[in-house]
C-alpha cells in the first residue's frame, strides 16, 4: 500500500482497535480475578492460571504467528486470529468450570499471538519508512495506552454490575466489527517466496524456548528463583535457544533469519523493549497491590485515580515519534527510561499512610510519558530497515519482547515483595515490600538505559529527503 492510498489511515484505525482489544482484555482480567475465583471456586494458585494460560500461549507462539502471516497472507491470518479471538472470548464468558475457562484463555492467547504481530506487520507494509511510519507507530502504541486506561475505568463497574462474564463478552461485537471492515480497509500482502516453508524444527524449538521461559518466570515467585523447577526451565530455555540458532543457520528458509538476530539495532532494541515491559508491568502490578491493599481504593476509584499514567504514555508516544525523526532512537529511549527510573524512584518512597496526590501522582506523571516515548523509540529501532518478507517475524519478536518482559517484571516484583514484607504490623510490612518492588523497577530501568546506550548508538536515522518526493509521486501516478 503506497503513500497515495487514501485507506491507510482508516486501516490504521482498524488495526489500533484490534491492539486496543488485546490490551483491554489482558488488563481487565486482572481486576476481575477475585470475582472469577469466587464464581468458579478457584484457589489463589488456580486463579493465577487464568492469567498464566494466556501469557504462555501468547508469548510462546508470537514468532510462529508472525511467520504464518508472512507466508499465508497478512489480512487472511489477521482475520482468522480475530475470529478465533471472538469465539474464545465467547467460550470464556460461558465457561461453566475452571478448567474450561483456563483452556479458553489459552486459545485466546493463541489468537492474540496471531493478531498482534500480524496487525503490526500490516502497519509496516502500509506506511513507508520514515516520518509517516513513525507517526503510525506512535498511534499504535497510544492505542495500547487507551486500552489500559479503559480497562481500569470499566473493569470494576462491568464486573460489579453485570458479572465477570461480561468482560469477555465485550470482545465479541468488536471482533465482528473487525471482521466486517477488514476486507474493506486492509489489502492482502505476503512475502514473495516460491516455496512456503514454516521451518517446523525452528518453530518447535523457538516456541519451546519461549514457553519454557514464560513458564519459568510466571511460576518463579511460587516455586522460588533457585528451585530445581525454575533453574531447570531456564536451562532448557537456553538449550532450546542455542538449538534454534543452529537450526536457523542451516535452514534454507529460516523462521527467523540470523541477520535479524545478529543486527545490533534489532537485538538491542528488543532487549530494551523487554526491560521496558518488565518495568511497566512490574510497576503497574505493585501499584495496584499498594493502592487497593494498603490505601483501600476500590477497583473503580483506583482506575480513575491512575488514569494519569496511561494518558501520559499516549502523550509520550506522540512526542517520542517526533523526536526519533529528529534526533534518533537512542536519545529518546534513554530519555524515556530515565523518566521511568525517576518515576519509580519517587514511588519507592511511598508511606503506609500515603495519599494519591502527594505520593503517587508525581511518580506517575513522569512514568507515563517515559513509558510511551521509550516504547515507540524501541519499536522504531527494532523495525526500521526490516524488509516486507520479514516484517511479520520482526513484529512478533518486538511484541514478544514486551510481553515476556512484562511476565518477567511481575515475577521479579512479586518475589521482591515476598522477600521484603516483614514486621508485626500488616500494612507497614506490606508497604515495605512494595517500596522494595518499586526500587526493583528502578534497577530494571537503569539496566535498560545502559542497554540503550550500548546497542542503540549509531548514525541518526532520517526519513527520505523531502526534495525528491514530488518526482517519486509523479512517477507512481504515471505508472
Amino acid at each position: 500500500m503506497t503513500a497515495t492510498d487514501s485507506r491507510r489511515w482508516y486501516a490504521l484505525g482498524l488495526l489500533c482497535v484490534a491492539g486496543f482489544m488485546v490490551i483491554l482484555d489482558a488488563q481487565i482480567v486482572l481486576l476481575a480475578l477475585p470475582s472469577i475465583a469466587d464464581g468458579l471456586g478457584l484457589s489463589a494458585s488456580g486463579a493465577q492460571w487464568v492469567m498464566s494460560a494466556y501469557l504462555l500461549s501468547f508469548g510462546g507462539l508470537l514468532l510462529l504467528g508472525g511467520r504464518t502471516a508472512d507466508l499465508l497472507g497478512r489480512r487472511r491470518v489477521f482475520m482468522t486470529g480475530t475470529l478465533l479471538f471472538g469465539l474464545s472470548s465467547l467460550l470464556c464468558g460461558f465457561a461453566w468450570t475452571a478448567g474450561i475457562l483456563v483452556a479458553a484463555r489459552a486459545v485466546q492467547g493463541v489468537s492474540a499471538a496471531v493478531m498482534a504481530p500480524t496487525a503490526l506487520s500490516i502497519l509496516l507494509n502500509t506506511f513507508e519508512e520514515g516520518h509517516e511510519r513513525n507517526k503510525a507507530l506512535a498511534i499504535w502504541s497510544g492505542s495500547g495506552g487507551f486500552g489500559a486506561t479503559a480497562a481500569l475505568l470499566i473493569g470494576g463497574p462491568v464486573t460489579g454490575a453485570l458479572g465477570w462474564q461480561w468482560i469477555f463478552f465485550l470482545n465479541v461485537p468488536v471482533s465482528v466489527l473487525l471482521l466486517v471492515l477488514s476486507p474493506i480497509l486492509l489489502r492482502e500482502s505476503r512475502t514473495e517466496e516460491r516455496a512456503r516453508s514454516y521451518d517446523p524444527a525452528g518453530a518447535l524449538t523457538a516456541t519451546g524456548a519461549l514457553v519454557a521461559c514464560v513458564y519459568a518466570v510466571v511460576e518463579a515467585p511460587r516455586a522460588g528463583w533457585l528451585s530445581a523447577q525454575t533453574t531447570g526451565l531456564l536451562v532448557a530455555t537456553v538449550a532450546l535457544a542455542l538449538l534454534f540458532t543452529r537450526i536457523e543457520a542451516r535452514s534454507s528458509a529460516p523462521l527467523v533469519p540470523l541477520r535479524l538476530l545478529r543486527s545490533r539495532s534489532v537485538s538491542g532494541a528488543n532487549l530494551v523493549v523487554f526491560l521496558l515491559g518488565a518495568c511497566a508491568f512490574g510497576m503497574s502490578y505493585t501499584l495496584s497491590q499498594y493502592g487497593q491493599g494498603v490505601l483501600g481504593y476500590s477497583p473503580l476509584a483506583f482506575g480513575l485515580a491512575n488514569v494519569v499514567m496511561p494518558v501520559g504514555a499516549v502523550v509520550g508516544s506522540y512526542a517520542g515519534q517526533a523526536l526519533v525523526t529528529r534526533i534518533g532512537a537512542c536519545p529518546v529511549a534513554v530519555g524515556g527510561l530515565a523518566l521511568v527510573g525517576v518515576g519509580s524512584l519517587l514511588l519507592a518512597g511511598i508511606p503506609v499512610d500515603g495519599s494519591f496526590v502527594r505520593d503517587l501522582f508525581p511518580g506517575l506523571l513522569l512514568f507515563g510519558p517515559g513509558l510511551g516515548a521509550c516504547a515507540v523509540a524501541g519499536s522504531i529501532a527494532a523495525l526500521t530497515g526490516v524488509g516486507e518478507r520479514e516484517s511479520g517475524v520482526a513484529s512478533g519478536m518486538n511484541t514478544a519482547a514486551f510481553q515476556i518482559g512484562g511476565a518477567f517484571g511481575v515475577a521479579v516484583v512479586t518475589s521482591v515483595v515476598v522477600s521484603y514484607t516483614s514486621g508485626p504490623e500488616r500494612l507497614a510490612a506490606l508497604t515495605a515490600g512494595y517500596q522494595a518492588a518499586f526500587a526493583a523497577c528502578l534497577v530494571l530501568a537503569a539496566v535498560g538505559t545502559a542497554c540503550a546506550l550500548v546497542f542503540l548508538r549509531g548514525p541518526r536515522r532520517q526519513p527520505t529527503p523531502p526534495a525528491p518526493e514530488p518526482v517519486v509521486t509523479k512517477r507512481r501516478v504515471r505508472s
